[in-house]
């Protein structure tokens, strides 16, 4: 049929706005924001730089598909929160996908269907996945037009949850899901990520963070050779192997370190002079920090350390109490009667806090950023002295 079927009847008016019902329109897409990644990627050339360093296996006399448009078809889809590759079956025929990799939409080759981009993710061995980490470097690098006097990487993982059970995924009794626990690290200034590490759903121990970070420091210098680095993390980062690295070879560091009765022993003094001020001055709310040197068992030799004091009320034993998330406290007082009391009282593991994914790594329905943690949550610090003349 090629004539259209008017309908035999009209919609209402709403506010003197006529409302109309029309069919003849053809393909419609809802990933029309695709376009603009396209825009993006063509300006940075990403797709064909990442399939520069991948050896492909294939016939070239039998291709159909460049890796480039596979990688970039991958690419798209996962952006507009497409993770699997099962929904490439549906979505290899989108016109908005087909227009972002080059293609016309009713006339032009589809895109690659789930088998092929299952066999291309499968493809990478170990040397090209450190080559693809590589690539993602460089692009950081190149964003800048000339070497800066100083960079500060923040370095944490985040927990990326399994489907079922992948090879390397584990179970995390810290966020209470069997995952994997990727590796960010990201450019303080601009926000820009510098590294992702795709690695088993495990803390990370010290000998592998220093590989990791040995690794980018490496090919940081190889462009940047008087750049200072600066790395920060949380207290799982800070291991004896990490900032012994770090000071052998000029690094910078800045990370948390757990409290224990040693640390709070050295910083009474200031925390008492703390609360009394917080009372003389009626505050609501005090801050302040003190500086001291400490050395664990494990520890060669004596660091620096910069502990963080908040007081909000006289005397408080937990001044961070009352700043929990009450739906945290609530699991805490169920498991402690659950779990068996150490020698001193408290129980052997407390409930942990929700994750905090990061904007690209949330669902596609819920892709708000979370609520920034206060400073204060930062209790303690190992901080490495800068070197003279800095």
């Amino acid at each position: 049929m090629t004539d259209d079927t008017l309908l035999p009847f009209s919609f209402p008016a709403v506010r003197s706005k006529k409302i109309t019902a029309a069919f003849d329109g053809e393909r419609i897409t809802s990933n029309g924001g695709v376009l603009l990644l396209a825009a993006a990627e063509e300006r940075l050339r990403l797709a064909e730089r990442l399939a520069a360093v991948i050896c492909d296996p294939r016939d070239p006399n039998r291709l159909t598909r460049a890796m480039a448009d596979i990688l970039r078809a991958r690419i798209f889809v996962i952006a507009c929160g497409y993770e699997d590759t099962n929904d490439l079956d549906r979505l290899h025929g989108d016109p908005a996908f087909k227009l972002a990799c080059g293609r016309l939409p009713d006339s032009g080759l589809d895109l690659c269907s789930q088998p092929t981009c299952s066999r291309v993710e499968n493809l990478p061995d170990l040397r090209t996945v450190i080559r693809l980490g590589e690539v993602l470097l460089d692009l950081w690098l190149s964003s800048y037009a000339a070497p800066t006097e100083s960079v500060t990487l923040d370095i944490d993982d985040t927990l990326d949850v399994v489907h079922g059970h992948q090879n390397l995924s584990f179970f995390n009794a810290h966020y209470d899901e069997r995952c994997f626990l990727p590796i960010h690290i990201y450019d303080a200034a601009t926000g820009r990520p510098v590294a992702i590490i795709l690695r088993p759903g495990k803390t990370p121990t010290g000998k592998e963070i220093r590989g990791h970070l040995c690794r980018l420091v490496r090919r940081i210098r190889r462009r940047w050779r008087t750049t200072r680095v600066l790395f920060r993390g949380d207290s799982h980062y800070g291991r004896a192997e990490v900032k012994k690295w770090c000071e052998d070879n000029g690094i910078d560091y800045l990370f948390g370190l757990p409290g224990n009765r040693v640390l709070q022993r050295l910083v009474d003094e200031t925390a008492d002079d703390i609360r009394t001020h917080r009372a003389l001055d009626q505050k609501p709310v005090l801050r302040g920090f003190a500086e001291t040197r400490y050395r664990a068992k494990s520890w060669d030799v004596e660091r620096p350390g910069l502990r963080a004091y908040r007081s909000d009320r006289p005397r408080s034993r937990h001044p961070l109490r009352r700043d929990q998330p009450r739906e945290r406290l609530a699991r805490a007082h169920l498991r402690r009667d659950l779990l068996r009391p150490r020698p001193g009282g408290k129980p052997d593991q407390d409930a942990q806090e929700p994750a905090r994914l990061r904007p690209h790594q949330l669902p596609f329905a819920a892709r708000q950023p979370g609520p920034a943690r206060p400073p204060y949550r930062r209790l303690l610090a190992d901080a490495h002295r800068p070197r003279c003349g800095a």
